[in-house]
């Protein structure tokens, strides 16, 4: 339809961190593409190049942008109306603003995802000499996938604990021979599960939900604190109530709340969303809503609090 909006896939990165291998990846994978008519706009080129029968073949327009003052409205405009894209990838020079790529957006062009690549070879020295490119390439994007990985390398990224940069981006460590490791699930937790109180803070939360969910009887007997809204509705038992935190699961649309029943006998002095500081013993029950067995919290304290910095956490 003519007023549809046209989705845009952006891929950041320096030079040679791996964007076109990445893009003819997913172009060639058949659950990215099927008959859509998509531009590829090119604004910078490395040492690996684009075949354009091969991108043909994938129903591909390969559009140069020589210079950032190419991009512009009107410009980009006339490749939507030359075109007719059913989708826009954007191979982005890593030396350019991203703000500047989005100011240029025709009105129907909508950004879906920005993906970024790095060398993991050259992370520090980037990060030394232009951090703050860098930095901007982590936080703004939805995925990141370091390339070129050696388990030294996937050492060093760890420590450096990359996940903080951007707590809501999907990261992956790719090594040499094509094999992806999914970052979060082996970066050591932000906190001390064997602490006699463990102590989870807010931007914590959604990884402590997950770990906790995955792995329910590591904390069977522990102590924790944590910093969330109540939940006191009328499918929580009596003498209960469900502290937890609003987390986006995948997208903005995908926001729902997260949290473990907590038995507690003054339930009936909170209100829905109160914010409140918990601490609460666990042991591990099976219950319906959990579908098997899962953490339930006992209260220890349960303490009015001021609400956490950012509504939303993030865990993916």
């Amino acid at each position: 339809m003519a007023n549809e909006p046209i989705p845009v896939y952006v891929f950041t990165g320096f030079l040679e961190s791996g964007k076109t291998k990445f893009i003819q990846d997913i172009l060639a994978d058949p659950n990215f593409t099927e008959n859509e008519r998509t531009v590829l706009l090119l604004c910078e080129e490395g040492i690996e190049e684009y075949d354009e029968k091969w991108l043909l073949h994938y129903g591909t327009a390969l559009v140069p942008i020589e210079s950032e003052d190419r991009l512009t409205p009107n410009i980009l405009k006339r490749v939507e109306q030359k075109y007719q894209p059913d989708r826009i990838l954007v191979e982005y020079n890593g030396m350019w603003k991203l703000e500047k790529l989005m100011q240029a957006f025709p009105a129907r062009w909508e950004l879906y995802q920005i993906v970024t690549t790095v060398d993991a070879t050259t992370f520090e020295l980037y990060s030394n000499n232009i951090g703050p490119m860098m930095f901007e390439h982590i936080t703004t994007a939805d995925l990141v996938v370091f390339n070129r990985c050696t388990d030294e390398l996937k050492d060093m990224l760890y420590k450096k604990n990359i996940k903080a940069m951007n707590p809501r981006a999907a990261i992956y460590l790719d090594d040499v021979n094509g094999n992806s490791e999914d970052y979060a699930r082996n970066m050591p937790l932000p906190f001390d599960v064997d602490a006699d109180i463990i102590d989870i803070q807010p931007e914590d939360y959604g990884l402590w939900y997950i770990d906790a969910t995955s792995d329910p009887m590591k904390y069977d007997g522990k102590t924790v604190r944590f910093l969330a809204q109540a939940y006191v509705g009328k499918d929580v038992p009596a003498g209960s109530f469900v502290p937890g935190r609003f987390g986006m699961v995948c997208c903005a649309d995908d926001v729902t709340f997260l949290g473990f029943l907590c038995r507690y006998p003054d339930r009936d002095q909170l209100h829905n969303r109160d914010w409140v500081k918990v601490t609460a013993s666990i042991t591990v029950e099976e219950l319906p809503q959990y579908r098997g067995p899962g953490p339930v919290l006992h209260a220890i304290t349960v303490e009015p609090a001021e609400k956490a910095k950012e509504d939303i956490v993030y865990f993916n």
